[in-house]
């Protein structure tokens, strides 16, 4: 494994004076603290930050440069800006290259399922990172999850991650990480007639009604005539 090295400033925490001008210098507040070290509130150099994360992940080991020594650390918490994403606090972690810690890394999916490439089904991406514990120099960049092989109704859990060697998964075995499920079409619904019209169907004009009740007139009219 590559040695990461980030210098680190100490700092005052507190005024908001303070964070303008560290973000002027393009710079990001941060905290060092962890088991049997003094917690210290640092800067570090943005672009050196992001680009540590963009080449080697969230999980690599950085050796936190101060004034008197190199110290390991990890990186444990970032919080970001609400619109930029670019980060406006960061936790570092002391840790002990001879100590298990707990991270979560995150899941790669590899390939595409069978129900999906074959019969248009969705798969469902459930929990896209799980929790292990491991030495600091065998925590993975990111678990690899093939799910080319999966069908309609079938999935893989944290028990059906690969085994990694030094990597313990410490969540529920039966957490479902990926489930591929049957693509719901809604049926065409029959149209009820009756419903759509509301009413009873208008009745036909009839054309010669005008005639015929012109003749009924001249009937009732002409009966007087005839008894005479």
């Amino acid at each position: 494994m590559n040695e990461v090295i980030l210098d680190v400033e100490l700092r005052t925490s507190g005024s908001k004076g303070n964070l303008s001008s560290l973000k002027k210098d393009g710079k990001v507040p941060a905290i060092f603290y962890g088991k049997n070290v003094k917690t210290e509130s640092i800067s570090v150099i943005a672009k050196a930050f992001a680009s540590i994360i963009e080449e080697n992940g969230a999980n690599v080991i950085i050796d936190l440069n101060f004034k008197d020594g190199k110290k390991p650390a990890i990186v444990k918490e970032i919080q970001r800006d609400v619109l930029t994403q670019a980060p406006i606090h960061i936790d570092f972690h002391a840790i002990s290259l001879e100590d298990k810690v707990e991270v979560l890394v995150p899941i790669h999916i590899d390939g595409v399922a069978y129900g999906v490439k074959n019969f248009g089904a969705t798969m469902e991406f459930i929990v896209r990172e799980v929790r292990v514990k491991a030495l600091p120099k065998s925590i993975p960049q990111k678990i690899s999850v093939d799910v080319s092989h999966l069908g309609i109704g079938q999935g893989i859990t944290i028990a059906g991650l690969p085994k990694l060697d030094g990597v313990d998964y410490v969540q529920d075995p039966s957490t479902m990480i990926v489930n591929v499920i049957a693509t719901k079409i809604e049926e065409e619904k029959p149209v009820d007639a009756a419903a759509v019209a509301g009413t009873e169907p208008a009745q036909p004009e009839v054309i010669s009604k005008g005639k015929k009740d012109k003749e009924s007139e001249e009937g009732v009219a002409a009966a007087p005539a005839a008894k005479k």
